[in-house]
């Protein structure tokens, strides 16, 4: 009989450890769920729904790599060539703007920087630098069209930002430094 009262106590303090491992196990399982998403009741539909509340409080797209390579290669990329002078004789002008062009898109790297490598691609930049750069080139097109503008433009956008620009040799520097006296303010 003794034996049995105390199996009887043994399973009775047995069930309250593991109500205190259930509680804890509960927490744990809770601590686990998904953050970020909640169901909600559309009136329209009758139908619940997912939200993603992490979209909404950034308040935008995320990175999508189709878009960004339309900016890139149909926007930014095919404007400039279409734009820019063309030809040998302004090589040296074009390669001076897309630097500038460059540094923006790369946050900041510039070649000068890494002995001739940016280690960086301008290409898989953020989507905001792409739509930032794309906005300037259409408005150049439709105000001026002048390449010295641009390059003004771009400049004064690196500044903007305290990124800097390109280390040029002293022949490089002085055309640089004549596209900004020539463009318009």
């Amino acid at each position: 009989m003794i034996e049995d009262e105390n199996k009887k106590i043994r399973k009775e303090e047995d069930l309250e450890i593991s109500k205190a491992d259930l509680e804890r196990l509960e927490i744990l399982q809770k601590s686990n769920e998904k953050i970020g998403k909640q169901l909600s009741f559309n009136s329209e539909t009758g139908s619940l729904e997912e939200i993603d509340e992490l979209r909404r409080l950034i308040g935008k797209e995320f990175e999508n790599p189709e878009e960004k390579y339309n900016i890139y290669y149909k926007g930014i990329r095919k404007l400039l060539m279409e734009y820019l002078p063309k030809g040998k004789e302004y090589k040296e002008i074009r390669d001076i703007i897309y630097d500038e062009k460059n540094i923006f898109l790369n946050n900041g790297k510039r070649k000068s920087d890494n002995n001739g490598i940016r280690l960086s691609d301008g290409r898989m930049t953020f989507q905001t630098n792409m739509n930032e750069i794309l906005e300037i080139i259409v408005k150049w097109i439709s105000d001026s069209q002048n390449a010295f503008d641009i390059y003004r433009l771009f400049y004064e956008l690196n500044e903007n930002f305290g990124y800097g620009h390109e280390h040029y040799d002293k022949s490089t520097l002085n055309v640089a430094n004549a596209m900004l006296k020539l463009s318009k303010k």
